[in-house]
């Protein structure tokens, strides 16, 4: 639905040939986060196309010195698939009641220089899985405030919770309880 002058909202995204820019905070195979991805993929409209981001662990630490005109080859393909997208959904684990570092850092070298990022304005989803009975809760709450600076436009509901994942996914990495569905 649009404003009440009929004016498309800004804040809601446009389905029909949408691209997502998909990131999982985590580098290990099996990830719980990196099948939730593809879960809501699958889940998702048909005319959403999904953008897996899987270069993660290629990114440097966040340097300053590093952020030239010419950045790093993984982080330039970063900013570029982020700047293609028309959204940003994120599948965070939980490490110490916060966000991974490795995916504190993509999101440190996708929010430089602060008004030119590609995140600036930029509709961004979170959500995640852990094996925990607290699911990601905390990370969550962590990503968000950091995306409060970067001012990119948050989804706030639905909240994406998934505890105890390993009771959630199949051997094969399929999504099969239909309460999380």
């Amino acid at each position: 639905s649009g404003f009440p002058t009929g004016r498309p909202d800004p804040h809601r995204p446009r389905v029909e040939g949408m691209r997502i820019f998909a990131l999982s905070g985590s580098l290990r195979r099996g990830s719980y986060n990196s099948m939730l991805l593809h879960a809501a993929e699958r889940l998702g409209p048909p005319e959403a196309e999904f953008d897996h981001y899987d270069r993660l662990g290629e990114l440097p630490h966040y340097d300053a010195d590093l952020d030239t005109e010419t950045p790093p080859e993984p982080v330039a393909d970063l900013r570029s698939r982020i700047a293609a997208a028309d959204g940003v959904l994120i599948a965070t684990p939980e490490y110490n009641y916060n966000v991974p570092g490795v995916l504190k850092n993509a999101i440190d070298w996708a929010s430089r220089p602060p008004m030119a990022a590609v995140l600036r304005h930029k509709h961004v989803a979170i959500m995640g899985a852990a094996p925990g009975n607290f699911g990601t809760v905390r990370a969550q709450l962590a990503l968000r405030q950091s995306f409060l600076w970067i001012d990119s436009f948050v989804v706030g509901k639905p909240e994406v919770i998934v505890f105890r994942a390993g009771e959630r996914f199949d051997a094969d990495g399929t999504l099969v309880d239909e309460g999380t569905t």
